[in-house]
């Protein structure tokens, strides 16, 4: 599942570049005279502190490296991935061709997609390897992993899913934690990037918990119910009013998932960024005493940032789609009312109300 994943965010990534290209990429002129000297400052960005801040946290076609370059050891080695799978890019007029350019679709990985596949390998090595190491008792990297699986099919999967129902979506919340955890934690590594930070991203994770929560409500409701739940359970002439807010509400939800993952990521890097970079716009080394200090700081609340929103996001993940299992609160209260239709679906509605409402499932 998590190949599928990445698969999926990586197509999703493939217009993504057009709108960070002019930050990410400058112009044959400005671009030539740092590589004669090179890379000059900034890693021959060009532009001044906030351009080479911008650069670091949008997405690009080039990926930086410590290594040899232009004769000798750099810090800021750059490999150009338009040149690595033979895309051509106009920068004039934009347009761009290659054998990875279909029309108006370009299909070239970006520095995003190449920190997405790097982090989803060491994913799946990090659990195969854990799985091989197996035992009778559980240790090292094999006993973490295991402890926060059963966290994510325990505390989040049943809880706000419920005991019957919240096994069958524990594969996609997994997924969902490890995948968003491993790029949030790589994405702090010098000379890497957070793909989270990214909309394009966040976008498509949350399109996956949009359509798994209304396919499990139109399966456990039928389509006649999940209509009928648009309605609200008023009268009909409140229909013009109840409809749209219902329709709206279920696009709120995959909104809240997008701009919260994307934010927060976005956030840290740039705190970050912004502290060392005082150091170069005030001019002077004394500045570092203090800057880096706090820099160290946010650094620090960074890594727990990158456990909390994967768990933020596995959870909210969860609970709407208890809440579509649930009908979203409406059937369970109307029904005792005569609206409720004995055909709409054979979930125990009483369990999965508590569940929803945060109540333990009353595991014994």
């Amino acid at each position: 599942m998590t190949a599928i994943l990445t698969l999926a965010l990586t197509l999703s990534l493939a217009q993504a570049p057009a709108a960070h290209e002019a930050p990410a990429h400058e112009t044959p002129e400005v671009a030539a005279p740092a590589a004669e000297g090179g890379h000059g400052e900034a890693g021959g960005h060009g532009g001044g502190l906030s351009e080479s801040l911008m650069h670091h946290v949008t997405d690009g076609h080039t990926l930086e490296y410590p290594g040899y370059c232009e004769g000798g050891f750099a810090w800021n080695c750059e490999v150009d991935l338009d040149h690595v799978f033979g895309t051509h890019r106009d920068h004039a007029t934009g347009k761009a061709s290659g054998p990875l350019v279909f029309g108006s679709l370009d299909m070239t990985p970006t520095k995003h997609a190449v920190m997405m596949w790097i982090a989803s390998l060491v994913l799946i090595v990090a659990f195969v390897s854990a799985v091989r190491r197996k035992g009778l008792v559980p240790r090292g990297l094999y006993n973490f992993l295991e402890m926060l699986v059963q966290f994510v099919r325990n505390e989040i999967a049943r809880k706000n899913i419920g005991e019957h129902d919240g096994d069958r979506f524990v594969p996609y919340l997994v997924t969902a934690f490890f995948f968003i955890l491993f790029v949030n934690l790589f994405g702090l590594l010098p000379w890497s990037a957070t793909a989270t930070g990214n909309l394009s991203v966040t976008v498509a994770l949350a399109l996956f918990t949009f359509v798994i929560t209304q396919y499990a409500a139109i399966k456990a409701m039928g389509l006649g119910g999940w209509l009928k739940h648009l309605t609200g359970g008023v009268a009909p002439w409140l229909w013009p009013i109840m409809i749209p807010v219902e329709i709206l509400g279920l696009f709120t939800k995959p909104f809240a998932l997008t701009v919260r993952l994307f934010a927060n990521m976005v956030a840290g890097h740039i705190v970050i960024f912004s502290l060392i970079g005082l150091i170069f716009a005030l001019g002077h080394w004394g500045v570092a005493f203090g800057s880096v200090p706090m820099a160290l700081g946010i650094y620090l609340l960074e890594l727990f940032v990158a456990f909390v929103q994967a768990y933020i996001f596995t959870m909210l993940s969860s609970l709407f789609i208890g809440q579509g299992l649930a009908h979203h609160g409406h059937d369970e209260e109307h029904g005792e009312h005569g609206h409720g239709e004995p055909g709409m679906g054979s979930v125990d509605h009483g369990n999965h109300a508590s569940h929803v409402a945060g109540a333990s499932p009353g595991h014994g």
